[in-house]
């Protein structure tokens, strides 16, 4: 049994297709079936259930795909610590942020970033929370910028600063001549959200004290989509305090603070317990801290 092998059919679990798996591994799938058969002749055990269309893992075959990951982690650990230089900040980083703060944050810090730490790359990949954790842990990305709680005892994290939210309502709608604006005011106005799988989308309903949105009509894809639906009249929303110099609507779109004190969110940076770049990911949440973005808060 080698590291190869475990590759392989970490590789054939993630995909479930033989011809995706091979290619990933960048070999033949001939080569890959083959080894994977051999692996499993050596075990004395089927790991996958070739009957369907999609190859789906047999129950011993879902445990030891994930001892697998496990020695698989451990393996890249190893490399990760041999390659280490006396400066932790001289390497790269695969770094996964959410969407709804990416683009509005992400500017801010990374020229910083790049004159504190010349050598430090960061490689971002921009997906919604689940995907983020999803792919921490299956090590293809190292770290992750995203909005807590995050409820996983296999990450470290580090909260980075508070994010307070702003009412977004139409220029022309009643409450916008409000120098501030009551939660439950904009909760009773026909409150807009994201798609499901958003985490602004449950901070918004927590922000504004509701268990959950029945009968929605509409719900918007990203920010900027939400802002535009807000300009055309269908209704009112929350917008994190560092998207709101967007661009689109703005003319449509009257931004005012919220009455309510601790209407926010809080920003985060998370990686793996155990991983090899954790000095790394110290170093750069600390600057994160230090680099504090308009008009958000510090946490101590």
């Amino acid at each position: 049994m080698t590291l190869q092998e475990l590759r392989y059919i970490v590789a054939l679990a993630d995909t479930g297709h033989f011809g995706k798996a091979a290619e990933a591994c960048f070999i033949s799938q001939s080569t890959l079936s083959t080894q994977i058969k051999k692996l499993e002749d050596f075990l004395g055990v089927v790991l996958f259930d070739r009957s369907l269309k999609q190859v789906t893992l047999t129950a011993v075959g879902r445990e030891i795909v994930a001892s697998a990951r496990l020695i698989l982690d451990e393996a890249n650990r190893i490399r990760e610590l041999a390659r280490q230089t006396d400066d932790p900040m001289e390497r790269t980083v695969n770094l996964g942020v959410i969407p709804t703060l990416g683009p509005y944050y992400l500017p801010h810090v990374l020229k910083q970033l790049h004159r504190i730490y010349p050598k430090l790359r960061l490689l971002l990949r921009e997906e919604m929370t689940p995907h983020v954790l999803t792919h921490i842990a299956d090590g293809k990305l190292d770290a992750g910028l995203l909005a807590l709680p995050v409820d996983d005892a296999n990450l470290d994290v580090v909260p980075l600063f508070k994010e307070p939210f702003l009412a977004a309502v139409p220029a022309k709608h009643k409450l916008a001549s409000n120098t501030t604006i009551k939660i439950k005011e904009l909760a009773k106005a026909g409150l807009l959200l994201l798609e499901e799988g958003h985490c602004l989308r449950d901070h918004a309903l927590e922000a504004c004290h509701l268990d959950g949105m029945q009968n929605e009509e509409v719900s918007a894809t990203s920010l900027e989509t939400l802002r535009q639906m807000v300009g055309m009249g269908l209704g009112v929303t929350l917008i994190p305090v560092l998207a709101s110099g967007g661009t689109t609507a703005i003319t449509q779109v009257a931004l005012r603070r919220l009455a309510d004190p601790g209407a926010s969110r809080t920003i985060g940076l998370v990686w793996r317990k155990r991983s090899p770049l954790a000095a790394t990911m110290e170093q750069l949440a600390k600057t994160l801290k230090d680099s504090l973005p308009p008009h958000t808060l510090a946490i101590p």
